[in-house]
């Protein structure tokens, strides 16, 4: 009888037995979603720059300065906010000046991080920061501090924001640059606990507090937004000796970097981090709880930051993160090209999701990696491009970008792989300057549709869309034949009632919201 009453009574109201139900909530404080958490990274490594975004002038692909067209356009379409150059691990290597000047008088260097190959250095600090300027988006430069010196990085800040008369200003006129680019976003080293010089953290707080001491440029206080060069992955201990070790004045972010795999260790030879196309159900479910494991990360990270810096003048950068998977049989070692499949949507939904629903702390974030290495947006092959299905979560969330985060209350049903057990929906929301709100949705479930119910009443909602990402199977992903196999299209199978709003998300789909007010 009791039984009986109670569906009389979801009947009634709408509501069906396991239905997953979500209120939205105007939180008290106001914080806002970074337009900087949606950054992305291009290193010198494998086919990211050359054979990538730079084709060289003399190419037969449609390029400005040497840049694809194709990629400008595909990359301003996703309103990028940042970029990150010209390392990852190949930044501790570089010297700048190496690049700068006539195209033929600059050196060649080795790439000794990434599988020895040759470079001309003909994609330097000019074309880095016209591609930004292209792009109407921020640079961000990680400073060498491994084989380089104090004064080198004083040159380049010098030589990328100083108006006025100095060696460094006047070099840059004379390379035909008069105006500097105004670059804020500095990282000081990168991975130092590895790649970047295998340092201790005490050494490396030590190390930070010489260089940045040194990095700023008071001139009409243009002050420079400086990125110690923070922690892998569950390394609390690293966090915690930077931050009590370095003084707030000398530090306005700390980075962490982390992968996604199905398999531990990133790089390990016991632990081979898999396919990106040929995976099991196993590994799917794996690599996903490997993905959503940073929201743990990150809360440990913020609770040590909280600690030493209560007022939260500090920030926190996520300046490597995405999928590694093992590099694509036929291509080159150590270039880290991988297909893109809609597991790795899922992995950059839930992980945005997860950096919106922490904007108080994590400022910018920078997915590994533009173009044609790890989970890349884009990959090309010569004159043709493929947008990947990360590119299309990014394009959908880019709704985000500096909107106000809501608090989106709801219990996940559980998505469960043999005695394993994780939550199956992921979601986070945000309201414009218009007041409308989206909510970003993540079925992580490879199996299993969910039926969803939001609560409106309180909220005068007067219409509503929905677009989704998704596929028949985990394994598709866009390719050179067909590039349209995974993209965005429009969800109608809604109702939209008596100011409730229900459907079923299907397995693995990622899907945005607007409700519009």
């Amino acid at each position: 009888m009791r039984f009986f009453i109670l569906i009389l009574i979801c009947l009634y109201a709408n509501i069906s037995i396991g239905q997953t139900i979500f209120n939205i909530q105007i939180p008290e404080k106001k914080i806002i979603i970074s337009k900087h958490i949606y950054g992305h990274f291009a290193e010198h490594l494998g086919r990211c720059i050359y054979d990538g975004i730079y084709v060289g002038e003399n190419s037969k692909i449609p390029n400005i300065n040497g840049v694809r067209i194709d990629i400008i356009k595909a990359l301003k379409d996703l309103k990028i906010p940042n970029l990150r150059w010209p390392g990852g691990c190949f930044a501790d290597y570089y010297h700048w000046k190496d690049g700068i000047g006539p195209k033929k008088e600059r050196p060649s260097i080795v790439n000794i991080a990434w599988g020895g190959e040759s470079e001309d250095n003909s994609f330097g600090t000019h074309d880095f920061l016209n591609l930004c300027e292209e792009l109407k988006t921020e640079p961000f430069i990680s400073a060498n501090i491994g084989t380089g010196s104090v004064k080198e990085v004083m040159d380049w800040i010098q030589y990328t924001k100083h108006e006025g008369n100095s060696p460094m200003a006047d070099l840059r006129r004379k390379n035909d640059r008069e105006l500097p680019w105004d670059v804020k976003f500095w990282g000081v080293g990168n991975e130092t606990w590895g790649c970047g010089g295998m340092m201790t953290p005490e050494f490396y707080s030590n190390k930070y507090r010489l260089y940045s001491s040194f990095m700023t440029n008071r001139q009409n206080n243009n002050k420079i937004y400086r990125i110690a060069a923070g922690a892998y992955g569950e390394n609390y201990n690293w966090t915690e000796v930077l931050l009590k070790n370095i003084p707030k004045k000398l530090i306005e972010a700390i980075s962490l970097h982390y992968y996604t795999t199905a398999f531990g260790v990133i790089g390990a030879e016991k632990n081979p981090p898999g396919s990106a196309i040929d995976f099991s159900e196993k590994d799917y479910f794996m690599t996903i709880k490997s993905a959503i494991k940073i929201e743990e990360i990150i809360k440990k990270h913020i609770s040590i930051m909280d600690k030493y810096d209560k007022d939260q003048k500090i920030d926190l950068v996520v300046d490597e993160w995405g999928s590694w998977y093992g590099e694509e049989i036929g291509t080159k070692p150590r270039f880290l090209f991988q297909q893109n499949t809609i597991r790795d949507a899922m992995i950059a939904g839930a992980t945005l999701n997860i950096f919106n629903n922490h904007a108080n702390r994590v400022k910018i974030a920078n997915l590994a990696q533009a173009v044609n290495v790890l989970q890349a947006l884009i990959l090309t092959k010569d004159e043709k491009i493929i947008l990947t299905p990360t590119y299309h979560v990014f394009k959908l969330y880019s709704i985000h970008q500096d909107a106000q985060l809501l608090d989106l209350k709801f219990d996940s049903p559980v998505y469960k792989y043999k005695s394993e057990s994780i939550k199956a929906i992921n979601a986070s929301a945000s309201r414009d300057k218009d007041g409308n709100y989206h909510v970003s949705l993540v079925n992580l479930d490879n199996k299993n549709s969910h039926e969803t119910l939001f609560k409106l009443s309180k909220h005068s909602i007067k219409n509503v869309s929905i677009k989704i990402v998704t596929s028949k199977k985990l394994n598709d992903h866009n390719t050179f034949e067909r590039n349209d196999l995974i993209k965005t299209t429009s969800f109608k199978d809604f109702i939209f009632s008596n100011s409730n709003l229900s459907f079923k998300i299907p397995p693995h789909s990622l899907m945005l919201i607007k409700l519009i007010k």
